[in-house]
């Protein structure tokens, strides 16, 4: 990803992906009208936010629900609906 390493903080990678999957990256990165190896560089970005956005929701739940639980009473029943 050539056209982020200028950049101060930012690091060049280099993966191997099928034939198949480079077309698919090709015409999803046309459709944004960027160059693929962007388009790849912002898939990766994405994902590795989302990635670290659950993990520190896990982290979280496991960290309160004991208390939320304690405050708010148990999960409803499988047949109990909301008002």
């Amino acid at each position: 990803m050539s056209t982020h390493a200028s950049h101060t903080g930012n690091r060049e990678l280099r993966v191997t992906v099928t034939d198949e999957v480079y077309e698919q990256l090709q015409a999803l990165a046309a459709d944004e009208d960027v160059p693929a190896e962007e388009y790849a560089a912002r898939m990766l970005t994405d994902d590795v936010t989302r990635a670290r956005f659950l993990t520190g929701a896990e982290q979280f739940v496991a960290e309160h629900a004991l208390g939320f639980a304690e405050h708010f009473g148990p999960h409803p029943a499988a047949g109990d609906q909301a008002a």
